[in-house]
């Protein structure tokens, strides 16, 4: 195979073991995505289908790299392929198929956060919870921890460690049932569900199991429980797994993420075959230096050692500051000399810190300094306001049972259907378990309502009806269509009416813009476009991509974000700030140490892996005092520094930069 003769021992091990249950353990610029892609031209040189192998990741701009790479290696563009997707996107095209058999319709639209917490105020004002008992975020929060540990909402109440879970498994079970009722899902849902299907439906599973010969799981170390009974039952009768990870990057806990799922693969799966990519193409050996001097300080891990094949004497700096400010003047200092007078490029340079609050000071002195910067994990595109109308307008005409949606744009822009009207309609609509435009004419007669908001409504879903019309007759026309709906509501006017620059407007008008250039591009890019598919892909963007992070990083400035939004990136110098107890490793993890020493692991695994996102440069900044409660408090070093360093070596208090360090960067990458 072409590129064959470019492996390492342990790559080509890997890509050569075809069968079986395999782990790979790839450690951080070890080749990874070089070795999965191989991997996957290598089955299919072997003669394996490729619509019998099935490869998952996380995002779906991994899954769309995996795929042209492997599509590459075969040299050319085959008709039949291999399903390269995300967990959710996989999900999605079983629950497409065969979600009737749950309930729910095939059409089902998937909520986002802002409709899953409207969806939690509906259920806990049903119950007559009050707001201090419970907030619609806490119950949604919850909710998610059963979803990702695979429990139904019928299970929940066995799952109760509280008396707050009490209310939060009745309301797991509210919420459920009207998430159901409106034919929608949440984010969750999509894996839970599937799993659901697959354990009560055998004909359903043994379609799938059948289909696919080979599966291979990227990030694996990242899974939850969901994830992982959906694998292990794909593979339940072949297993033929390929697992890629690195449990040393296991840093997602809180989220779900199990880090045993990758410590226990050779015994979950007996006879499976570990190979261990050990070379670092990435950093120096100074830096790699650091990272298996504190990552071997954890307990419960596999054994390796990164080795690199880069020496940069001088790559490693660790250094104290008086305080925060003068941590964030120095550095940025720093920063902009290299970026003045030794013309490095300031995309070169990443600022990772731990918490959201530490960027702060440095942008201040970013600003000052007047050094071009950018701050990734900030607000997502579909978050604005004009992205969730637009969205909300798109759901209702796709799934009309979508209630949630249609609450939200009822009266945007004003249609004269007053908040009590609407209170009216859907309480008769909950009694009387008709649809929400069905409660209307007996509100009507009874004159609960004034004839001028029942026309409105009526005049409403009549609009909402003609426009399903034609996005069903003419799909590829879906972004023309649109427009036409927008120029009908005289969605500009609202524009125009919530905000009073024109400066604001513009920026809101270019929101509209885009979303309509999206459903321009879904058409033009797929031979048989569906609204359902425009959501679902949006939908899936929106949670697997981090779509704004991708167009932030193509931005010029110096990066700024947390060790979280880093991790899968790699700069030529980075900045690792706030190395303190209580921030790294952060206070909750040191206040839980001795319930939970796992959590202090997890908090090592971070520190490993902004180590490991330091190409060149690596230097490491603490303040010897820190603002809290509104007064300078001493810090503790991090105990993470005297892992890595046996003593570390404090330098001159705001040192200057030093000529020896100033080298030019520009042609790092």
């Amino acid at each position: 195979m072409e590129g064959f003769g470019k492996l390492n021992t342990a790559q080509h091990e890997a890509v050569t073991t075809l069968s079986g249950p395999l782990l790979v353990l790839a450690g951080a610029g070890t080749g990874k995505t070089r070795v999965i892609t191989m991997r996957i031209a290598n089955l299919i040189r072997h003669g394996i289908d490729p619509e019998r192998i099935l490869s998952v990741t996380f995002t779906n701009k991994a899954a769309k790299e995996m795929l042209e790479r492997a599509l590459a290696l075969l040299g050319g563009r085959p008709k039949r392929r291999p399903w390269i997707s995300t967990f959710h996107s996989f999900c999605v095209r079983v629950l497409r198929e065969d979600i009737e058999a749950l309930g729910y319709p095939k059409n089902f639209t998937i909520y986002d956060r802002g409709d899953q917490e409207a969806t939690a105020r509906r259920a806990l004002r049903d119950m007559r919870v009050a707001e201090k008992q419970m907030k619609p975020g806490d119950l949604i929060n919850r909710i998610s921890q059963w979803k990702t540990q695979g429990v139904l909402s019928h299970e929940a109440s066995e799952y109760v460690d509280h008396d707050g879970d009490l209310i939060a498994a009745m309301g797991y079970k509210k919420y459920q049932s009207i998430l159901k009722a409106s034919g929608s899902v949440d984010f969750d849902d999509l894996l839970l569900l599937t799993n659901d299907l697959f354990r009560n439906h055998p004909d359903v599973l043994r379609r799938y199991q059948e289909r696919f010969d080979h599966v291979q799981i990227d990030e694996y170390q990242d899974t939850n429980g969901s994830q992982f009974d959906l694998i292990e039952a794909l593979v339940r009768n072949h297993k033929n797994l390929c697992v890629v990870g690195d449990d040393d990057q296991s840093i997602y806990g809180w989220r779900g993420a199990d880090v045993s799922h990758i410590l226990k693969f050779p015994t979950i799966f007996p006879g499976a075959k570990v190979v261990r990519l050990q070379e670092n193409y990435r950093c120096t050996e100074q830096i790699l230096g650091l990272a298996n001097s504190i990552v071997k300080h954890n307990r419960n891990r596999h054994d390796k050692r990164l080795f690199a094949f880069k020496n940069v004497p001088g790559s490693v700096r660790y250094r104290e500051y008086e305080n925060e400010d003068v941590e964030a003047e120095t550095v940025i200092r720093e920063i902009e000399f290299y970026v003045r007078n030794q013309r490095a490029e300031a995309n070169d340079f990443a600022i990772l810190f731990r918490t959201n609050e530490q960027p702060r000071a440095f942008e201040f002195q970013l600003r000052r300094f007047k050094v071009p910067y950018v701050l990734l994990g900030e607000r997502s595109f579909f978050d604005n306001k004009e992205c969730r109308d637009l969205m909300a307008y798109l759901r209702i005409i796709s799934q009309p049972l979508d209630e949630q949606s249609l609450l939200r744009i009822i009266n945007t822009p004003a249609r004269n259907i007053s908040d009590a009207s609407v209170e009216k309609i859907l309480a008769k609509a909950v009694q009387t378990k008709v649809r929400f435009w069905d409660a209307v004419p007996s509100l009507r007669d009874a004159k609960e309502i004034t004839p001028k908001a029942a026309v409105a409504v009526e005049t409403f879903e009549q609009l909402l009806a003609d426009f399903r019309r034609r996005f069903d007759e003419a799909p590829k026309r879906m972004a023309e269509i649109f427009h036409d709906l927008l120029e009908t509501i005289d969605y500009d006017n609202e524009i125009q009416r919530s905000y009073k620059t024109p400066e604001q407007q513009l920026v809101r008008q270019g929101i509209v813009e885009q979303v309509i250039e999206m459903l321009q591009q879904y058409a033009a890019n797929n031979d048989e476009p569906t609204l359902a598919g425009f959501l679902d892909q949006t939908a899936l963007s929106g949670r697997d991509d981090e779509p704004d992070k991708e167009d932030q990083l193509k931005q010029r400035g110096v990066r700024l974000m947390t060790i979280h939004a880093a991790k899968g990136l790699e700069f030529p110098r980075v900045y690792l700030v706030g190395m303190e107890e209580g921030l790294l490793p952060h206070r909750r993890s040191v206040e839980s140490e001795d319930e939970t020493p796992q959590s202090i692991e997890e908090e090592r695994r971070l520190c490993y892996v902004g180590v490991t996102r330091a190409r060149d440069s690596l230097t490491l900044t603490r303040a010897l005092f820190r603002k809290k409660w509104g007064r300078m408090r001493e810090t503790t070093p991090s105990r993470f520094l005297h892992e890595m360093f046996e003593e570390p070596v404090a330098t001159p208090l705001g040192e200057a930069v030093e000529s020896d360090e100033t080298s030019d960067t520009s042609g790092a990458e």
